[in-house]
């Protein structure tokens, strides 16, 4: 059964106790594969395919012939908007449009569930029972992270209705830290950060959609 450390708000000071955490999301192996294709993925549907250039048809001017078909020694010309001009359209040029990548829903959520068990094989999978924060405050972001011993490229998950303004807002401004809700949580999101600090209610609420969405695929 994989362990983590479990840290207490009130008492963040203290020694962390060790804690069992669900094998279904931290116990799986690592399939680096299935992880290189949720990745690829992500990053692919990131793109926003908006660039765009104008054929000859869209370029303003050139409706009159630039010179005489004949008798001038010059080349012969229809528009000053060709594509052999300066000026003219672009030919084979981006246009914008639609491009997607879809994995399945079962490798979405092995994939996910690989990414999890990486950090916590790991040991940079860390607990805290809750995140009390009463206003946004940066300085007691930084606060949290250093007494739980996550300084840095932090990964803060937390359960969609602890996802509040003062919580978000106080890692915020923190370099190298993001603060997901459980159903924003991507493998690309998990990889991409050195330390996985998860609440005790995300932690549930992750083990109730990853179990969920087992028997919805089987």
């Amino acid at each position: 059964m994989p362990k983590a450390k479990l840290y207490r708000w009130d008492d963040l000071g203290a020694e962390p106790e060790e804690v069992e955490v669900p094998e279904e999301l931290f116990g799986a192996e690592v399939n680096q594969d299935l992880l290189w294709r949720a990745v690829r993925v992500y990053l692919y549907n990131q793109r926003q395919w908006t660039a765009s250039t104008k054929t000859r048809g869209e370029v303003r001017g050139g409706g009159r012939k630039p010179w005489p078909q004949k008798h001038t020694g010059r080349a012969r010309h229809g528009s000053i908007r060709s594509p052999i001009w300066r000026g003219g359209g672009v030919v084979f040029g981006p246009k914008p449009i639609k491009r997607r990548l879809e994995l399945p829903r079962k490798m979405k959520r092995r994939a996910l569930i690989s990414a999890l068990s990486a950090r916590a094989q790991e040991g940079n999978l860390v607990l805290i029972d809750k995140l009390g924060f009463e206003r946004p405050r940066t300085k007691e972001g930084i606060r949290v992270l250093e007494a739980v011993g996550c300084p840095e490229k932090t990964l803060v998950v937390v359960a969609t209705d602890e996802y509040t303004v003062p919580v978000y807002k106080s890692f915020s401004n923190i370099p190298g830290v993001e603060c997901v809700r459980t159903d924003g949580l991507s493998v690309y999101n998990v990889l991409n950060h050195r330390h996985l600090l998860m609440t005790q209610r995300a932690v549930e609420e992750l083990e109730r959609r990853v179990t969920s969405g087992a028997k919805a695929v089987a």
